[in-house]
């Protein structure tokens, strides 16, 4: 690869701008159209909705740009080569698969990594549509528009991790942080999509203990979608190969030498070599953490489908995506990291997020609607109260008068 490439290129910025406003015109018009004559809470459900959906499918296009190793099929930032396209870039992507036809800079890892990008800045521009609606007409949402300025914060730093993860050549830190980030993102708008679709038909009733389970889930969720995510960026997913024993052992031999964060990829904090024992323990961590996760997350399924009523219906997504992420795994394993078991794998951890997510956001609904009619109880009692009291009094003056 050409090391005199800059690393930060912005002429192709505002060729860049332009595209992705281009690409988001077809889901605006689709919002637009489909929503005609609706309230702004519905049309900012339905436009949540469809951000909700792409950003699913940067995820899961992120997964593959990383596991196809075209990370750096364009070795700049925010174009390819100081190009909106590899096809601008067309002489020196030719000029590097020359020298290595199977290296880090082919013509389809560099489509690869662009379309990634163009669906990244796809997905910013519909969020900042959000926002600038959200604030126009905040008197009519359900909560503060600065949760969706919130999230196209968020959604800026998401895009500085995805310069950091091509000038920084996969610093394994940042790759995770990025793939993190990807997930606290779907959750925001998750969050969002529910305060806006908010139906009485779409709550659902968790008794304390269980809500309290659902976030100890989520939270036991992250932790294990991080120690994935360090396997995945640090490639560490065939270090053990076997199961339930790695490389034909029980308890192989491993070191933390690969939790240090500061660190290149390959290396260690020191800058030597990463060693195997340093990659068999990150993938040890992610694989006996695993048993936790799956334990608590298999119970929560199971309570929720005992719970019965809407809940029935989220335990039994947990379940179902609890088996995949348990059948992808060991496929990663055992069959030497397929690229669709391993994008099952991902695609899987970010739907459980969204599932998680939901059921905690309609559960809080149910809540919200709960104290709402208790006041409103209340507040009809005394209105009765008040109104009896005061023909009392009307009866009362009209005697003594008499």
């Amino acid at each position: 690869m050409n090391d005199a490439v800059p690393l930060v290129d912005f002429a192709p910025a505002l060729r860049l701008a332009l595209l992705a406003l281009l690409i988001a015109l077809l889901p605006l018009g689709y919002v637009w159209l489909r929503q005609r004559g609706r309230d702004t809470r519905a049309r900012l459900a339905a436009l949540t909705a469809v951000t909700l959906f792409l950003t699913f499918d940067l995820i899961v296009f992120g997964a593959f740009t990383r596991l196809s190793d075209s990370g750096l099929g364009c070795p700049d930032w925010p174009g390819c080569y100081g190009a909106a396209s590899p096809i601008g870039a067309a002489p020196q992507i030719s000029a590097e698969q020359a020298v290595a036809p199977s290296g880090k800079v082919t013509f389809g890892k560099a489509w690869i990594e662009m379309i990634h990008r163009y669906l990244a800045m796809t997905v910013g521009v519909l969020v900042l549509v959000m926002t600038v609606v959200a604030w126009r007409e905040r008197a009519r949402l359900p909560f503060s528009p600065w949760w969706p300025t919130a999230t196209l914060v968020w959604t800026i730093v998401q895009g500085l991790f995805g310069k950091y993860t091509v000038t920084l050549k996969l610093y394994p830190a940042v790759v995770t942080l990025h793939l993190v980030g990807g997930l606290v993102l779907l959750a925001l708008l998750a969050l969002q999509h529910a305060a806006f679709s908010r139906r009485s038909d779409t709550a659902v009733a968790l008794v304390g203990s269980l809500r309290t389970a659902a976030r100890l889930a989520l939270a036991v969720l992250a932790v294990q979608i991080v120690l994935g995510g360090w396997v995945s960026t640090n490639y560490a997913v065939l270090a053990c190969t076997g199961f339930p024993q790695c490389n034909g052992q029980w308890w192989p031999a491993m070191s933390s030498a690969g939790f240090a964060p500061l660190r290149e990829l390959g290396h260690a904090a020191d800058g030597s070599g990463l060693g195997f024992d340093a990659m068999v323990g990150i993938h040890m961590a992610h694989r006996l953490f695993g048993v936790i996760a799956a334990l608590v997350l298999g119970a929560l399924a199971w309570r929720l489908a005992r719970a019965g009523g809407r809940a029935r219906r989220y335990g039994a997504a947990l379940a179902a995506l609890l088996a995949l992420q348990l059948g992808s795994g060991l496929s990663n394993v055992v069959l030497g990291w397929p690229l669709i078991a391993a994008l099952l794998h991902s695609a899987g951890a970010a739907a459980m997020v969204l599932v998680l997510t939901l059921l905690l956001a309609r559960a809080r609904q149910q809540v919200q609607a709960a104290l709402g009619a208790g006041d409103a109880a209340h507040a009809m009692t005394v209105a009765t109260a008040g109104r009896a009291a005061q023909a009392r009094g009307t009866a009362g003056g009209g005697t003594l008068a008499a």
